[in-house]
């Protein structure tokens, strides 16, 4: 069974071919650099490389016809940017999924799976919510609302007769992890983590690999017109910094959590060269933002209908701080 991947070059798409291709699936990978050390680490995992963008529909028509099935995971995500990095995230995650998904309904792919995000319902105000929850706010950031678009986009496809299964992964965690709290992860156990911190919302994460493992099930077990979240459970970031703390890095104790206001106001005066400096995006005023939401969200119903246990996120966390140190000995060996 031959699945065609987008966005499998990045952090999710990498642990989802190594899935794929333990489970006996052939992956055709959809890559813009055939040469790069990603796309190298693809070939390694026996994956074939189709030179395409999901922003250019008919790069991608060759290489998908005749897949038994589609998985769509390209997105641009980071909290903030320049209108520059707007204006990649509206064609990659907006026009981006329209041409995936409307190329595999064209060519009449039996199986597509999307990856969409828990951020299409925003901010679920202090409980738990599943799948059938509607959004009570506005998107907070660029990422929310063009992901936000995007997912009515592929609503919009299952209501046409697509074959289609959405997949919504609430934060996702593990070795390599390029999100904000991953760049603070390597930051704590190299005992670099500022003592000075801020945020007070309780989101959920689940382990890059237990996504993998999901979306992988989405293609046997989802069915067609469903949505599945993908979550480990809800964990208070500051319960998240209590809990690396428990392990080995540093700083061991934090001092002060900055308020909202001064969050927001401190990470808008960073943002900017930090990204002329070309370093992490540590900081941003999106990002303060999202520190302070609540992101509650159940996996409840991808577990019972797609077969599978997510570790929890105390767990998730646990097993990414180990990978993390696991890697930094290995540089330093």
């Amino acid at each position: 069974m031959r699945v065609f991947v987008t966005g499998a070059t990045g952090f999710i798409g990498r642990a989802l071919v190594r899935r794929l291709r333990a489970d006996g699936y052939a992956v055709t990978a959809l890559v813009r650099r055939p040469d790069g050390a990603e796309a190298r680490e693809l070939v390694a995992l026996g994956a074939t490389l189709a030179r395409g963008d999901v922003t250019q529909r008919e790069s991608m028509r060759e290489a998908m016809t005749g897949a038994a099935a589609v998985i769509h995971n390209a997105g641009v995500y980071e909290m903030g940017g320049d209108a520059a990095l707007a204006a990649r995230m509206s064609a990659v995650n907006i026009e981006g999924t329209r041409n995936t998904l409307g190329l595999a309904h064209e060519l009449k792919i039996p199986k597509v799976v999307y990856v969409s995000t828990a951020f299409y319902w925003g901010d679920s105000a202090g409980a738990l919510r599943d799948e059938t929850y509607v959004r009570q706010v506005p998107p907070r950031s660029l990422y929310e609302m063009t992901k936000t678009e995007a997912h009515e986009l592929a609503l919009g496809f299952q209501r046409n007769g697509c074959p289609l299964v959405i997949a919504c992964p609430v934060a996702v965690v593990g070795e390599g992890d390029h999100a904000g709290l991953g760049h603070f992860a390597r930051l704590y156990v190299r005992g670099l983590l500022p003592p000075v911190l801020f945020g007070d919302g309780t989101p959920c994460f689940v382990h890059v690999e237990d996504c993998a493992l999901a979306l992988a099930r989405c293609l046997e077990r989802g069915r067609n017109g469903e949505t599945y979240i993908l979550s480990g459970g809800p964990l208070p970031l500051r319960q998240v910094v209590e809990l690396w703390q428990t392990t080995p890095g540093g700083f061991r104790k934090t001092w002060a959590y900055l308020p909202k206001w001064l969050a927001v106001a401190y990470s808008a005066l960073l943002e900017a060269p930090m990204r002329w400096l070309r370093l992490p995006p540590l900081f941003s005023a999106d990002l303060a933002r999202a520190a302070f939401m609540d992101l509650q969200f159940s996996g409840a119903k991808a577990e019972r209908e797609l077969d599978l246990r997510f570790r929890d996120s105390r767990q998730a966390w646990l097993d990414t701080l180990a990978a993390e140190r696991a890697a930094l000995a290995r540089a330093k060996a």
